[in-house]
């Protein structure tokens, strides 16, 4: 075998395991399986954690994760796929953070891990054995990688954003009543 057989066949393993995995979390937010919330539960646990809208924020993460993670394993539309998922993993990574690093104390080791590891594959592309070289790697282009991670980035930045702007107001003390008015 030589290394580029060798290359493309771990970018295989890479790719179907990390999307599998991903595309299993999507799937609890989204359809409830594998023990999940489905929809309503992932949108009230959004809602918990401080994303708003809670459902749209569940449909996002969901579908980052599963849609993600589904294209990673198959290698279709790569770049995409891995921007996705790697902009999913960063809002999980936003909600673990406070907890430090290791996912032993529920930090954000994890998230943090997986959204690196598809952010890889999403740049490195997808290798011989997948859809994209099937197809010509009509879906993975450089200008791809390069709109799909700037998308990518600037929708989880808005995303996290919007989440500290949330949990900052919840956050703040209730003004104080007048000592003169009566209730």
């Amino acid at each position: 075998m030589t290394s580029l057989n060798r290359r493309d066949l771990g970018l295989l393993v890479l790719r179907v395991g990390t999307g599998a995995v991903l595309a299993a979390h999507g799937t609890q937010k989204l359809l409830g399986w594998f023990g999940g919330g489905g929809i309503e539960g992932t949108t009230q646990a959004m809602e918990a954690m401080g994303f708003s809208p809670g459902r749209e924020s569940a449909i996002a993460a969901g579908l980052g994760e599963a849609g993600g993670g589904a294209l990673l394993a198959l290698g279709l539309a790569t770049p995409a796929a891995g921007a996705a998922a790697a902009g999913a993993m960063a809002g999980a990574v936003s909600v673990h953070a406070p907890a430090g690093f290791f996912a032993q104390g529920g930090g954000y080791e994890y998230p943090a891990f997986l959204g690196f590891t598809a952010a890889a594959i999403g740049i490195a592309g997808a290798g011989r054995y997948s859809l994209d070289h099937a197809s010509g790697h009509v879906l993975d282009r450089p200008w791809v990688v390069a709109t799909a991670f700037i998308g990518s980035a600037l929708a989880a930045a808005a995303v996290v954003g919007r989440r500290v702007q949330t949990q900052s107001a919840l956050q703040e003390p209730a003004p104080e009543a007048d000592a003169d008015e009566q209730p």
